[in-house]
């Protein structure tokens, strides 16, 4: 070291400092971050729910029923009218697009979800535009789970 010149820098303490601060953001931001994902993801589905409804109103306009919309000609399962996973626009999918009832004049759509979305829980749309959404994720419908929104 030379004596006579002034050295310049950071101590340890204030790199410390800013470490700690960094990470008291990231831990405030990362679950925002995923919440935030998460409802986007819930609205692509939604969102798909939706055109699914509109494709079997064009079924019902055509064939005057609801039935023999699913694959193979059933009523119940994977969609044959409609994409049967969304997201729609070939990202990696994250929930499973259904036909669960339908009959002459009414069908019931649900959107169950997967992969990292598993844990967000079920929605449904029905031919009257009821929707529900499992927002406990726990396999059925309670009170209060009559929305999409949370």
């Amino acid at each position: 070291m030379n004596p006579g010149k002034e050295q310049r820098g950071f101590t340890l303490i204030e790199l410390m400092i800013v470490v700690a601060i960094i990470g008291i953001i990231a831990a405030i931001a990362y679950p925002s971050y995923t919440d935030y994902v998460e409802k986007t993801r819930r609205s692509d589905a939604q969102g798909a729910l939706m055109g699914l409804a509109a494709a079997m109103e064009r079924h019902y306009a055509t064939n005057n029923s609801y039935e023999d919309a699913a694959s193979g000609g059933a009523d119940t399962g994977s969609p044959a009218i409609y994409a049967d996973e969304a997201p729609l626009d070939g990202n990696t999918k994250y929930y499973d697009l259904t036909i669960q009832a339908a009959d002459a004049t009414s069908f019931t759509l649900r959107a169950t979800p997967k992969g990292a979305q598993a844990g967000d829980g079920m929605l449904e749309l029905d031919s009257t535009g009821a929707r529900r959404w499992d927002s406990d994720a726990s396999t059925s419908f309670d009170t209060g789970e009559n929305t999409w929104n949370k």
